[in-house]
């Protein structure tokens, strides 16, 4: 986490992933890109989530 941004990673022989969150909403939602590469060097959009905290 830097500066309100989550990075995650997994780096795996075929099948390496990568995410990127932006924290929003005074930190209730996180909106983010996970990536898929099979190759190491060749990254693609893989999925598009968002996470909202629910309410009390």
């Amino acid at each position: 986490m830097d500066g309100g941004v989550l990075r995650i990673w997994r780096d795996h022989p075929g099948f390496s992933q990568r995410f990127t969150g932006t924290l929003e909403d005074g930190g209730d939602t996180i909106t983010g890109q996970w990536e898929l590469s099979r190759d190491g060097e060749t990254w693609a959009d893989d999925l598009e989530i968002t996470f909202r905290r629910a309410p009390a």
